[in-house]
């Protein structure tokens, strides 16, 4: 288990020094422990204490890649047993099922589906990343050519699934340079399929029937000489499922236990064949605790909240999730549109937006990174302090303006700003003084009734 703050505090000199600047070696620490900073800024660490925290920063589960370049999935690499003590690292890959006795059709579609169901949020684009390919028929040369279609139709990293080393070596052939995942090493194929991941560099799924037998795969996996592993211990029911995967990670985390030590993959697509009932299993398993999650199918009715939920189990609970800084075009806003000035936080963003829609009056929203304190340009309820002096600079959020170009896109020079930083008006207006700052509501609801009336004044102001 990694370190707390405290008992890296223990290793460190002690000398309050600053060099690494931070004002203690508390600090320092504490940060450290957060994955805020690096152990090479402290100057004066000694060497054993280098060593041991070498040591625990090697992640008692393991990091595995599926995929090469950009698109590459990392699971595992996981540290803690609750989100809160630090933070989740690596999310679950969902993947969808392709068998090879599917017709072409179905298979069409299912890639189709694949690449379609993408969404933008909060500038960050939610999209599945893998494809799980599986041998029915027996047929390895029907196989290949399903294997092939995907690597050519589709993006998605790949899961090879297969008993048959026969079959997982005729796919390995074909895209053994995607470097895909191998499902699965069993006690009757353990050697063959172990040779198959060494050969061709690919990460392998031990796959058991229970606990018992999958250490005992694991283990011969590490004795031959695989290290990147996924584990399915073989739960088919939920019940059952759960059970292992906290198992699995209380012996990694916990216990340091190096057979059970890897990322898990679980299978709702095999637990029912009700397409609803799937998708809640599948929520039950990103957060407790799967590194890939095969689904029968995605549809967007399901896929989307798994994404959304995925997404806010493994943001930083010490960092508030943001929106990058910059001007965002809400409708088809024209030079003639209201201009909204808020912060960066995620929340604010989102049920501003979402106000400005329904509003279906288009307007450029200008985003600014507050670092410290994001509730001060707030447009939601859901804060419960208001915005407080000292809290806004007027300097920085006046540089901001004139940097981000709004000024070169609208010919009036009226700026939005929430009703919870009225008494920043002033401030503003001595740093923008080209332009006339607006109280606009206090909440984002209430934007919809201010909207309209606003982008008809400005379009009286443009005809003058």
């Amino acid at each position: 288990m990694a370190l707390t703050g405290i008992e890296i505090f223990k290793l460190l000199p002690k000398t309050n020094c600053r060099e690494c600047g931070l004002p203690t070696c508390l600090a320092f620490a504490m940060n450290l422990s957060a994955g805020k900073i690096e152990l090479s800024s402290c100057p004066y660490v000694s060497v054993e204490a280098k060593a041991k925290l070498a040591e625990e920063e090697v992640s008692p589960v393991r990091l595995v890649t599926i995929g090469v370049g950009a698109k590459a999935i990392k699971v595992g690499g996981e540290t803690v047993m609750f989100r809160h003590e630090k933070r989740f690292e690596n999310p679950p890959g969902f993947a969808i099922l392709i068998i090879d006795t599917m017709d072409d059709v179905e298979v069409d579609a299912g890639l189709e589906r694949f690449r379609q169901l993408q969404y933008e949020r909060i500038g960050l684009i939610l999209r599945p990343e893998l494809t799980a390919i599986r041998c029915d028929s027996g047929d390895a040369q029907k196989y290949t050519g399903l294997v092939n279609k995907v690597k050519q139709n589709s993006d998605a990293d790949i899961i090879l699934m297969s008993s048959d080393p026969d079959v997982l070596s005729a796919g390995l052939r074909v895209c053994a340079d995607r470097k895909p995942l191998i499902y699965a090493a069993t006690p009757d194929n353990i050697d063959r399929v172990a040779d198959l991941a060494k050969e061709n560099s690919c990460p392998v799924t031990a796959k058991a029937s229970g606990l018992e037998e999958l250490i005992e795969l694991t283990t011969k996996l590490i004795a031959a000489g695989v290290n990147d592993i996924i584990l399915d211990p073989g739960s088919r029911t939920l019940r059952r499922a759960f059970e292992d995967q906290i198992f699995i990670r209380r012996a990694a985390i916990y216990k340091n236990f190096r057979p059970l030590s890897f990322p898990t993959i679980v299978l709702p697509c095999d637990m029912i064949d009700n397409p609803m009932m799937e998708a809640m299993i599948a929520f039950v398993f990103v957060a407790k605790y799967a590194g890939i999650i095969v689904l029968s199918d995605f549809q967007g009715e399901t896929l989307f909240p798994l994404l959304l939920q995925r997404q806010g189990v493994y943001t930083d609970p010490q960092q508030p999730l943001m929106v990058p800084e910059g001007i965002y075009e809400i409708g088809e806003p024209d030079e003639n549109s209201p201009v909204l000035l808020t912060s960066s936080w995620a929340l604010t963003y989102l049920n501003l937006s979402s106000a400005i829609e329904a509003a279906d009056i288009p307007v450029f929203l200008c985003v600014e990174r507050i670092e410290e304190e994001t509730d001060v340009m707030c447009w939601c309820h859901y804060c419960l302090r208001g915005a407080q002096p000292g809290k806004l600079s007027g300097e920085d959020t006046g540089q901001f303006i004139k940097k981000c170009g709004i000024e070169d896109r609208v010919k009036h020079r009226n700026l939005v700003i929430p009703g919870r930083a009225a008494r920043f008006k002033a401030e503003l207006e001595q740093a923008l003084p080209e332009w006339e700052i607006i109280v606009g509501p206090e909440e984002a609801a209430r934007i919809v009734g201010f909207l309209p009336g606003f982008a008809k004044k400005l379009k009286k102001l443009s005809e003058t």
